[in-house]
């Protein structure tokens, strides 16, 4: 059996934490940011866990994560 290639753009953008769930970056926090609250901001700067219903295509994409 063939290596698996490493879907590099999502390699850059999750990262594993302990327990095995994936863990990415919020979306929105690049431009048009005066007319988001302070909050919304601060907020989006967290890191989020992976939805479960996603969990399956980036284990994928993702074979040696």
């Amino acid at each position: 059996m063939p290596k698996i290639k490493t879907k590099k753009s999502a390699a850059k953008r999750f990262k594993v934490t302990g327990t095995g769930k994936l863990k990415r970056n919020k979306a929105y926090k690049s431009h048009i940011l005066t007319k988001k609250s302070a909050k919304r901001k601060r907020n989006l700067r967290k890191a989020a866990i992976t939805d479960a219903t996603n969990v399956k295509n980036m284990k994928k994409i993702l074979p040696y994560l």
